[in-house]
């Protein structure tokens, strides 16, 4: 009874905390992150014993007589760790488009190391051509069809150097911190000898004493325990790794013990970008485009966590992890993928102390006083070393390369890459309703609204409140027949609650992560006591995408998408808000192992219940909050949840970009900020900012006052309007930017530098960006600013897309931004479409007219590109589509197919052409189909500028505009 007693207490308490967190009392008294939460690099054992592993040589050597060549495109050699005697294996593979991978692993493994899998896609291989120096115990590699990348093998010190026509780019191994913990036996403390012998226990009928079978007895309960065999004795090498270290075997934070019972297993790689002074990448931080120094400081982590109102400026890990970084200088741009799913840390030194250490050392770089470097030290808490190296040598090479790695970005329906509408909650069906209709009486297009966890029963996810909501499908076909969509949230927390289908199936079917004893994990999360779903098993997924159909997701329609939250996964009473490392998945891992997997696995189900739906027919969408490497193939994500502050709408843009160049091409923040209240200034200084960003959505935490457009002053509510307009204006160059990600990888929002390479003043440059290859942007991130200072890069001059005046460049301009507009310029030599009849929702402009923005370099020239198809389905990929180049040269406007057969019929038609930057014509003539046609112009002398009003020719048939 008093333990009942005690159980009902606890629930009771948890409770009551459960719904001040809801309500926001516990988060929104708070300044910030509470950050003794979360684990730092001293209070993580293997980091700290990686990061103070510093042998003055490596102990690594490769054994040149052992070199060989399993199969064509794969070199391999035995390595000795020459202070322990552990042997291990080293792996080369060449990759088409000058790519290889390096793996090093356990020759004998005490138990298989884990390998991640379901990331990498299949890449097909090239060979490599081997020579070798016998003298110098030297192995060179080459990519045979791209002879320009070598690979230099030495051998003891065992050392990794990586050319590109020569010249040095990587180094693996210089700095001798190359160290893996082999999996090994776990050691029994010997007993104390005891100070004088005991006296002779009595024997029983067995000649066995009762100390003896008690002995006995615990030996086989410790048997059943212990996972590893036990043993007296330790080689005498593996004593100093062993002996009186903590955290080896278990480890303890705050009131959380990790057992590890496969004991020590950590990795650690030092690799050296040589020749340059900045890289970027290993997402996710609110952090500055190019990674800092973190010598002396917290390195960057990778690892799930759900923080809320996170600090900014910091190197904490955040909601998701990509472990790949680009390494850019003015010649070249480079990538590695330290492929590892497992709680990761970043050193990165790019101090003033290194610089010039291995370019000296090679000798390639005769007359420089330094030679910039910048080395990173690669630490993980299980796995093998798996590294891929892209060669570039462009910024588009690398992402071309990367996303051949893991993926392309999926590409997202129209209505997707408009505007969304979103708050922590909408009540009820009637607050549905005056939202809509809010945003068509103050004519504020938007294209989808979002329903969070208050819509369910009792935060059981595939379910409905039937107060609040009782006719699910009326509202969302209320929707969809004025063309818009709806999202709901489904988190992978299950409620413990027999009498709900989602819970009781999935456990009769054994489907939910085990704790470290087997049994069925538990946690809390919004449900309450909550069961996780072990996504890493096929079958799971497998049966969650089944979950999506219509029959067993009651009241949902093909006009409802999904919202993936809290999957890193969230566990409020977990060590670091997340689950234990030592609960059990699928094949005998544990969660430390495949943490940073585990949300991206949801999604993969998601996504393919979302096409099962369809029967494959309707393009997809996912909002994830946790990510990996390759989540981009299945959805977007946004950078969590922020807070109305200045700070984190200048954040936003680096956060973008980074994921951007790690692959994500649809990502964004949440407008407004989730936490804390916002002004009117604020927000709509960030509605301008998110208009220019890949994934555009309002949110606001359920304790902030409500904040659609209307409820503010005019002049912030038309100025909010503008923004929104504006990026239903650019909605043809922004789905063709996605289209182009999904097909090329390129990042629809990119840093300066990605469009101007050479130009090093942009190499840590994160104020402003590219949208594409065309649009400069500079959101307003302070308070009051009326005047903002624009670099304008590159050589081709700019235009100022709201006055249309010219800027040359290089250049810094001081350009007007009241609170009605940002800086937006157009860059010359480029074509922009855009529709500017914007109506209530995307899908109602699919067959209007275009406007083309041709703004010409100093040549007279620019080009452009326009993909057009239904805006929602595959039927892209059966070639009904239409893409088009467009060119104006010679002063020749021309369209034509960029596919053979455009398959794809639309009515839409070229309404008007604007083009910046030229001289007056006497007449401009219309060629489409044989046929000749004059068009009537208007001509600004004091702008130069060109308006030629209704060409009237279809878009989808090729035609010319000659200006004479």
């Amino acid at each position: 009874m008093k333990q009942n007693y005690t159980q009902y207490c606890h629930k009771r308490i948890f409770v009551f905390i459960l719904v001040l967190m809801m309500s926001g009392i516990l988060i929104q008294d708070t300044d910030s992150v509470d950050s003794t939460n979360f684990k730092k690099c001293s209070q993580s054992s293997f980091c700290q014993r990686q990061r103070s592993y510093k042998p003055e040589t490596s102990p690594y050597a490769a054994n040149f007589d052992s070199l060989r060549t399993p199969k064509e495109g794969q070199v391999s050699i035995d390595i000795l760790n020459t202070k322990n005697n552990q042997p291990f294996v080293l792996d080369f593979y060449a990759l088409e488009d000058g790519m290889f991978n390096v793996k090093i692993n356990e020759a004998n493994p005490l138990h298989p190391r884990y390998i991640v899998p379901d990331t990498i896609l299949d890449v097909n291989s090239q060979k490599f051509v081997v020579s070798t120096d016998s003298a110098k115990r030297i192995v060179n590699l080459q990519l045979a069809e791209n002879p320009n990348i070598k690979i230099t093998l030495t051998c003891s010190p065992l050392r990794l150097d990586v050319f590109d026509d020569d010249e040095p780019v990587f180094s693996l191994n210089s700095r001798h911190l190359l160290n893996i913990e082999h999996l090994r036996q776990k050691p029994v403390q010997k007993p104390k000898e005891p100070d004088s012998p005991p006296p002779p226990p009595e024997e029983n009928e067995e000649g066995k004493s009762p100390e003896n079978e008690e002995s006995e007895e615990q030996a086989d309960a410790q048997e059943e325990v212990v996972e590893e065999p036990v043993v007296e004795e330790k080689a005498e090498e593996e004593k100093e790794d062993e002996d009186d270290i903590d955290g080896m075997w278990e480890e303890t934070f705050k009131t959380h013990q990790d057992n590890k019972p496969r004991g020590p297993e950590s990795i650690g790689l030092d690799t050296s970008f040589i020749n340059f002074a900045h890289v970027y990448g290993v997402p996710e931080h609110a952090d500055h485009l190019s990674l800092r120094s973190t010598v002396g400081s917290e390195p960057y982590r990778l690892y799930n966590l759900d923080v809320f109102e996170y600090e900014l400026d910091s190197t904490a890990a955040l909601y998701g992890s990509i472990p790949f970084m680009i390494g850019h200088n003015g010649k070249r741009t480079v990538g590695m993928l330290w492929l590892n799913s497992a709680e990761t840390w970043v050193d990165v030194d790019s101090s003033e102390d290194n610089k010039g250490v291995l370019g000296t050392v090679f000798g390639y770089f005769a007359g420089q006083e330094t030679v910039p470097e910048v080395n990173v030290h690669w630490i993980s808490e299980s796995g093998i070393i798996d590294v891929y190296f892209t060669m570039g040598p462009t910024p588009a090479d690398v992402m071309r390369q990367y996303t051949k790695l893991t993926g392309t970005s999926y590409f997202p329906p129209m209505w997707a890459s408009a505007y969304h509408q979103c708050r922590w909650n909408y009540k009820d069906e009637d607050d549905v309703r005056t939202v809509d209709q809010g945003f068509d009486e103050h004519d504020i297009p938007y294209d989808c609204l979002w329903l969070d966890i208050e819509h369910t029963d009792g935060k059981r996810y595939f379910t409905w409140d039937s107060h609040k909501f009782p006719n699910p499908v009326e509202m969302q076909n209320a929707l969809a027949a004025r063309g818009r969509k709806m999202v709901t949230i489904i988190d992978p927390h299950i409620k413990v609650d027999s009498n709900y289908h989602i819970y009781s199936d999935a456990q009769a079917k054994d489907f939910f992560v085990k704790d470290r004893n087997g049994a069925e994990f538990k946690g809390w999360c919004w449900s309450g006591d909550s069961s996780y779903l072990d996504f890493t098993k096929p079958e799971v997924r497998e049966w969650w995408a089944s979950r999506f159909s219509p029959e067993i997701y009651k009241g949902s329609t093909p006009n409802l998408f999904t919202w993936n939250d809290m999957n890193e996964p969230s566990v409020f009473n977990g060590p670091e808000m997340t689950m234990h490392k030592d609960c059990k998945h699928a094949g005998g891992w544990e969660h430390r192992h495949v943490h940073n997997l585990y949300g991206r696995y949801q999604v993969v189900a998601t996504v393919d219940g979302q096409l099962a739906r369809s029967d494959h027919k309707e393009r997809t969408f996912v909002l994830t909050r946790a990510f990996f490497a390759g989540s981009q193939r299945y959805g977007a994500i946004w950078t969590g949840d922020n807070a109305a502050e200045w700070g984190h709408i200048e954040f936003s843009v680096p956060m973008i970009l980074t994921v951007g160049l790690c692959g994500i091409a649809h990502a964004g923040a949440d407008v407004g900020g989730f936490f804390k209240n916002v002004d009117g200034e604020l927000i709509t200084r960030w509605y301008q900012a998110g208009a220019y960003q890949p994934f555009f959505r309002a949110h606001g935490h359920i304790d902030t006052t409500r904040r659609e457009p209307w409820l503010f002053e005019e002049k912030y509510r038309d100025a909010m309007r503008s923004a929104v307009r504006a990026r239903y204006e650019l909605l043809p160059y922004w789905y063709t930017l996605f289209y182009q990600s999904h097909t090329t990888g390129e990042p629809p929002m990119r840093p300066l530098w990605y469009e101007f390479p050479k130009d090093r003043s942009l190499f840590a440059h994160d104020k402003s960006y590219m949208v594409g290859r065309a649009l400069l942007v500079q959101p307003v991130v302070a308070a009051g600013v009326t005047y903002s200072s624009v670099y304008l890069p590159g050589n081709s001059g700019w235009y100022d897309t709201t006055t249309y005046q010219s800027y040359p460049s290089p250049n810094t301009v001081s350009v007007s931004t009241p609170l009605t507009n940002i800086a937006v310029f157009q860059r010359g030599g480029t074509i922009v479409p855009r529709k500017l009849r914007v109506r209530r929702c995307s899908s109602l402009m699919t067959h209007d007219p275009y406007t083309l923005h041709v703004a010409l370099d100093h040549q007279g020239r620019a080009e452009g590109e326009l993909f057009m198809d239904d805006g929602h389905t595959y039927e892209y990929k059966n070639g009904k589509y239409n893409y088009k180049k467009l060119v104006f040269e010679n002063k020749v406007l021309s369209s034509r197919s960029l596919n053979s057969t455009a398959l794809w019929e639309t009515n839409s038609w070229l309404e008007r052409v604007v083009i910046m930057g030229i001289s007056k014509p006497s007449s401009v003539q219309l060629e489409t189909e044989g046929r000749l046609t004059t068009l009537g112009f208007t001509f600004d002398p004091n702008k130069r500028l060109l308006t030629i009003r209704k060409p009237a020719v279809k878009m989808q048939k090729d035609w010319t505009i000659t200006l004479s």
